[in-house]
């Protein structure tokens, strides 16, 4: 601790390790052997003279609540809340306080989102004001149990969307609940906005898993309304305000996809920049080689790249760059979302734009006619559940229950060409492959095909048309 006399001869004390956050002098402690501060943060230079005492009241301010007392909007013990770091959650935290008079207790969960970005955040959320933050890596159990399901059921929203989002929520919803029974929480809240689906996707997961727990969903209920009002709000309470540069879009990333929402894509009519793009290489700019890959796939789940036998989650992050380079899985879409609005997106999905081109690929030579058409019905609802957040609805439990059923047999290895933005087959094969060359083949020898059999068929195959034609021209 270091010591000067103000000019009205008070006592300004500080440690070398403490720095100050906003536009207030709030005093944030990481370690009195700490020297360096992030480099996002607005920092008040350390030679500027705070008084001991406001030191001090800025510092109880953002205290850990003990759950004491009555908000303005009722009382709420102990509060789970999504926490990410940024604007939103961190205002978030001392707004449950406020107004539920409860103990904030942060939940952040790696489901891939990138390199550093769970850094710091213990720091940034005591900070704010929580009593604990709780950090889980969730990347395996998200691409085992949720991503490779939908992979199998050939899950696809409207044509292209390959769900993302959709699938990271309940995986989070999930262990937010299993915290909440950890802490003995009586609540949970979040960060979503009341325009979009994350909100629908997170509150049903809680209604299905614990239903008695109360959400909270402030965007819904304050009088912030947008980045400006959080950073007044955060500055009147002495929040640490995480100061970055604001991206232009709104993204959501995670092992499977990178999302762009926003800005100039809010035009239908406008191009995305080729800056815009993080996971990929513009097509244009990919290898002018082409790259072939063998995908290893075991009852619809795929297990393999070229003979390496990967974790879920290491197989898909290494497919990532492999596609990623070659300029795989950029879509550009107009959706419609779950509140009835439509929403233009762009996604970077290129691991799993391999992965369910390979499974469906394979599935051309394990699943019979009739079969396939029931399930590519099916997907789209499957899509459509997983979409609208009714992951844990039993009616999406007994699609999977089908899912599994009639892929059991597709097992095999697709090989595949990626080449400047696009994926195709060029080899595929399968043990239970129901494609006979000497069946299909021009040649004769199989014995069990006569081509004179066709003449029958395609009588009783007709005659409803032909009975039609005859009654229109009174034959």
């Amino acid at each position: 601790m270091e010591c000067l006399s103000s000019p009205s001869s008070r006592q300004v004390c500080w440690s070398r390790g403490d720095f100050f956050f906003g536009a207030s002098p709030i005093l944030h402690s990481i370690s009195s052997r700490t020297y360096a501060v992030p480099k996002s943060s607005t920092i008040w230079p350390i030679t500027k003279m705070v008084l001991k005492e406001d030191i001090m009241k800025a510092t109880a301010s953002v205290g850990p609540s003990t759950g004491t007392g009555t908000g303005l909007r009722g009382k709420l013990n102990k509060v789970v809340l999504a926490y990410s770091g940024g604007l939103d959650t961190s205002v978030i935290v001392p707004w449950l306080r406020e107004n539920y008079g409860c103990e904030v207790v942060c939940f952040t969960a790696d489901v891939g989102q990138g390199t550093g970005e769970t850094e710091g955040l213990e720091a940034k959320a005591k900070a704010s004001g929580a009593s604990q933050l709780f950090i889980k890596d969730l990347k395996e159990e998200f691409v085992r149990d949720y991503v490779f399901p939908c992979v199998r059921a050939g899950a696809v929203y409207e044509r292209k969307y390959l769900l993302g989002t959709s699938m990271a929520r309940p995986v989070i919803a999930k262990a937010m609940v299993d915290v909440a029974k950890e802490v003995g929480a009586d609540a949970v809240a979040h960060g979503c906005t009341g325009k979009g689906n994350d909100q629908v996707r997170f509150e049903l997961a809680f209604f299905a898993l614990n239903p008695k727990l109360h959400v909270v969903a402030p965007w819904r209920e304050w009088d912030i309304r947008g980045r400006e009002d959080a950073i007044e709000y955060a500055k009147k309470h002495n929040v640490p305000v995480p100061v970055t540069k604001k991206s232009i879009y709104s993204r959501d990333r995670n092992l499977w996809h990178l999302s762009h929402e926003g800005d100039i894509l809010e035009n239908p009519e406008n191009e995305p920049k080729k800056d815009m793009y993080l996971m990929s290489l513009d097509p244009e700019d990919a290898p002018d080689k082409p790259e072939y890959l063998e995908i290893g796939i075991e009852a619809g789940i795929p297990i393999s790249y070229n003979g390496n036998h990967l974790s879920p989650a290491n197989l898909l992050a290494t497919l990532n760059e492999i596609g990623g380079r070659h300029g795989i899985g950029r879509i550009d879409m107009v959706e419609n979302r779950l509140v009835g609005m439509k929403s233009r997106g762009v996604y970077e999905t290129p691991g799993g734009t391999i992965l369910t081109t390979a499974v469906r690929e394979l599935e051309s030579l394990t699943l019979d006619r009739e079969t396939m058409q029931l399930k590519d019905t099916l997907a789209i609802k499957y899509a459509e559940l997983v979409y609208a957040g009714r992951w844990f609805d039993p009616l999406k439990e007994s699609l999977d229950a089908f899912m599994e059923k009639v892929t059991s047999t597709t097992t095999g290895s697709v090989i595949l060409k990626l080449y400047k933005g696009s994926v195709s087959v060029t080899s595929r094969k399968s043990p239970f492959s129901l494609y006979r060359e000497d069946i299909s083949s021009f040649e004769e020898g199989s014995g069990i095909y006569n081509q004179g059999d066709a003449a029958g068929f395609i009588r009783l195959y007709g005659l409803p048309i032909r009975v039609r034609a005859m009654q229109q021209q009174n034959l």
